[in-house]
């Protein structure tokens, strides 16, 4: 896991390639004003996808991961909670391979909050669970760059 702002930026130049057409790509369009769904930036290998939702209690979330896509959250309007363990601390249950989606059931060792300009990018051990309100309920919007991974 990667948790950092898009303003210091230069400071996570060490990270992929991708990563940096990501933080490109968001630097150079208006995401907020996108509308929800998936849009390609490369075809399978990078696209985004927009997602506006209300944030809510954990007993109502998710825990997942993902095998064939890194996960790269770029928080439009926040506030958000992601909470976040590793799947090995985790009870790992069948891979969906259609859906690149591992879910997972445990208990969060850390959480970090996103704000407008926050990123948090997952890797295929790092279980998140998102959608997590801060204080209140919120409506958030926020871009998750999907990178496929070689």
């Amino acid at each position: 896991m990667v948790f950092g702002n898009i303003r210091d930026r230069k400071a996570f130049s060490w990270l992929e390639e991708t990563i940096g057409k990501c933080f490109d790509y968001a630097a150079a369009n208006d995401l907020l004003s996108y509308e929800k769904g998936s849009h390609p930036i490369d075809g399978e290998e990078l696209f985004v996808n927009i997602v506006e939702y209300e944030t809510t209690t954990p007993e109502n979330r998710f825990w997942e991961a993902h095998r064939q896509y890194l996960d790269l959250h770029f928080m439009l309007r926040g506030p958000e909670q992601i909470d976040v363990n590793f799947i090995d601390n985790m009870e790992q249950k069948e891979f969906v391979e259609k859906d690149d989606f591992l879910p997972l059931e445990g208990d969060p060792n850390s959480h970090v909050v996103l704000n407008a300009g926050d990123f948090l990018l997952c890797y295929p051990a790092d279980a998140h669970r998102t959608a997590v309100q801060v204080g209140s309920p919120a409506v958030i919007k926020k871009a998750i760059f999907k990178i496929r991974i070689h």
